[in-house]
C-alpha cells in the first residue's frame, strides 16, 4: 500500500477537533436536490408495483399507510410516541456529514409522521396546525422520495432513542408506500428483479458462475499446491453456502470466498453453492416489502430442499445476515428438514470461530504482518442480529477471528463501534453512483474514526464482513487519503494466514508455517 497521505485526509474531513461525532453547522436544504434515479416501469412491474404514478395516488398512499399501521403495531407506536427530546438529532451519519436538518432522524420521521397525523389522529384531522399535521401533496411525496433515500436504515438513532423509535422501519414503510403508488427507486427494484429472474443481484447465469468457481479453484491450487473445491449444485452436500454475489465478482469480496473454501476444506466438511439461490442479499428489506423479501428468501429454502443439505451457512453480508437471523424462519420456514444440532442459519464467522476453538485450523499470523488492522462493525450485524450463544457475540466473534489470524489489531474509538457503530454511508439501498455525493459525506464520520486510529496506532487497513460496506469503502476511502484496497474481507485475512494440510511452504520456513 502507498503511504497514507494524512495531510490530504485531514483536509478532507477533520473539523476543528477532528472528532468523528462532531456536530456540524446546520445547512438547511443542503441535500434537497439530490435524488436517486427512479425505477422504470419494467422495474416496478416485475415486483408487483404500478409502473408509473397512479391517478388516485393520494388515496392509495393514505390507505397503505393505515394498513401498515394496523398490521405493524411497532410502526404505529413509532409514529405516535416521539416527544421531540432531541436524543437522536446528532446520531445520523448523514446529518453529521451534510448538516441538512432533514437528515436528523426525528426530522426524517416527521416527513411521514406529519401526514399520518393528518389522516389518522383526531387532533390532526380537526386541528392540524396544532400538531404539525399536513396534507399529502405532490411536493410532500417528492420530499419523501428525496430524504427517505438518504437513510441507510442503519438503526444507530434507535440505540439512543429513549423510546426505541426505529427510523429504519419508518423509512422502509415510506419506500413501500411510494412503490405502491408507482414511485420506486431504480437501484433497489432493478436488483430485486434480477434476483427473481436469475438468482443473484449481478445477473450471473449458472454457466458464468460455474466458470468463475473453476477459475478460483485453479488459482488456489496454483497458490497452495492443494486442490480446494468450490462446488456448485452438488446434491447431498452437508452445507449450503449462501453468499453475496459480490463474492463471485470483485476484490476484496472474492478473496473472502476463497477464505470460506479453505476453511471448509480444512474442516473436512462437504459443501456447495447453488446456482438457483446464488445471492445472500435481500433488497426486499430495503424497500420494506414483505412479499418481495419472502419471494427472495423462498429461493434459499427451495435450493436447500433440492440439494438435500443439512445446514445453511451465510457468507459475509450485513443485511443478508439480519434477514437470515431475524426473519428467515418467518419468511421461508420452518426449516425442520435441516440438522437441528446446528444453528439455523449459521454465519460463516460462527463456523470459522468454532473450528478455531476446536483446533482444526492452523494459521501463520505473520502472513498478515503487512497490515495494521481495525474492524468496522456493519450496522445490520451490530444492531439487527447476533452471533454465537452469548449476547454481544456479533461484536466478539469477528474480533476473535481477526486476532487469531493477525498480529496487529486495534479498535477504533469505542463510541464509533459495536452497538454504536457508524454506518459506511452506502447501505440501505443507497450504493448507487447517482448518490455518490451523499455516500461520501455519509462516510465521513466513519473515516474520521479511522483517521484517529491511524494517527494513534498506525492502522493501514480496515476489515469488514458486509459486501455493501466493502464496496462502499473501496469507492470512498481514496477520497480520504487511503488506497482502494485498504478495505479487506475478514475471510480474506483468514485465507492469507491459514495453513492447509500438505500446503507448499513456499519461501517461508516450514516450521514457521505451523505456528499459531
Amino acid at each position: 500500500m502507498a503511504p497514507l497521505d494524512t495531510d490530504k485526509a485531514q483536509l478532507d474531513v477533520r473539523g476543528p477537533d477532528g472528532h468523528p461525532l462532531e456536530i456540524p453547522r446546520l445547512a438547511c436544504g443542503a441535500m434537497a436536490d439530490l435524488k436517486s434515479f427512479p425505477a422504470a416501469p419494467e422495474h416496478q412491474e416485475a415486483l408487483g408495483f404500478p409502473g408509473e404514478l397512479v391517478e388516485n395516488w393520494q388515496e392509495v398512499a393514505i390507505a397503505k399507510m393505515g394498513e401498515l399501521a394496523q398490521k405493524n403495531r411497532a410502526f404505529q407506536v413509532y409514529l405516535d410516541a416521539c416527544v421531540k427530546c432531541g436524543a437522536c438529532t446528532d446520531k445520523c451519519h448523514y446529518f453529521l456529514g451534510t448538516g441538512d436538518p432533514k437528515n436528523m432522524p426525528v426530522a426524517r420521521q416527521d416527513l411521514l409522521r406529519s401526514v399520518y397525523r393528518r389522516y389518522y389522529t383526531f387532533a390532526g384531522k380537526y386541528f392540524p396546525w396544532l400538531v404539525g399535521a399536513r396534507d399529502l401533496t405532490r411536493e410532500v411525496l417528492d420530499e419523501w422520495y428525496t430524504y427517505y433515500h438518504q437513510c441507510s436504515q442503519c438503526r444507530r438513532c434507535s440505540v439512543f432513542c429513549p423510546y426505541g423509535i426505529d427510523t429504519a422501519e419508518i423509512s422502509m414503510a415510506a419506500r413501500e408506500i411510494m412503490d405502491c403508488v408507482g414511485v420506486g427507486q431504480k437501484y433497489c427494484n432493478e436488483i430485486i428483479g434480477k434476483v427473481k429472474a436469475v438468482g443473484n443481484n449481478l445477473g450471473l447465469n449458472p454457466k458464468a458462475l460455474g466458470a468463475t468457481l473453476e477459475g478460483l479453484e485453479e488459482d488456489i491450487e496454483e497458490e497452495t499446491g492443494i486442490s480446494v473445491r468450490l462446488p456448485l449444485d452438488e446434491k447431498g452436500a452437508d452445507i449450503l453456502l449462501i453468499t453475496p454475489s459480490a463474492d463471485f465478482f470483485a476484490d476484496p469480496h472474492i478473496d473472502g470466498l476463497i477464505g470460506y473454501a479453505k476453511v471448509f476444506h480444512e474442516a473436512g466438511v462437504s459443501w456447495t453453492l447453488s446456482s438457483y439461490a446464488s445471492e445472500a442479499a435481500n433488497f426486499g428489506m430495503f424497500i420494506g416489502s414483505y412479499e418481495n423479501m419472502r419471494e427472495v428468501s423462498l429461493r434459499i429454502r427451495q435450493a436447500a430442499l433440492d440439494l438435500g443439505v443439512k445446514r445453511i451457512v451465510f457468507g459475509e453480508c450485513g443485511h443478508a445476515w439480519r434477514v437470515a437471523y431475524s426473519f428467515l424462519n418467518t419468511l421461508a420456514g420452518p426449516f425442520d428438514f435441516l440438522d437441528q444440532k446446528y444453528p439455523v442459519p449459521q454465519h460463516i464467522l460462527e463456523f470459522t470461530w468454532g473450528e478455531i476453538q476446536k483446533g482444526t485450523l492452523t494459521f501463520d499470523k505473520s502472513k498478515n504482518d503487512e497490515f495494521r488492522l481495525t474492524y468496522h462493525d456493519s450496522c445490520n450485524v451490530a444492531r439487527g442480529s447476533r452471533m454465537g450463544d452469548m449476547p454481544g457475540g456479533q461484536f466478539e466473534i469477528p474480533r476473535n477471528v481477526l486476532k487469531a489470524v493477525c498480529n496487529h489489531y486495534f479498535d477504533m474509538d469505542r463510541d464509533t463501534i459495536m452497538e454504536s457503530t457508524l454506518c459506511c454511508g452506502g447501505g440501505g439501498g443507497l450504493l448507487t453512483d447517482d448518490l455518490m455525493d451523499l455516500r461520501v459525506k455519509g462516510s465521513s464520520p466513519r473515516m474520521k474514526a479511522l483517521q484517529q486510529v491511524t494517527a494513534d496506532h498506525g492502522v493501514t487497513h480496515m476489515a469488514a464482513i458486509c459486501a455493501i460496506c466493502k464496496s462502499q469503502f473501496s469507492k470512498v476511502m481514496p477520497k480520504f487519503g487511503y488506497e482502494m484496497d485498504s478495505i479487506l474481507s475478514v475471510h480474506q485475512l483468514v485465507s492469507n494466514a491459514i495453513v492447509l494440510t500438505g500446503q507448499n511452504a513456499g519461501e517461508d520456513d516450514a516450521d514457521e508455517a505451523g505456528e499459531d
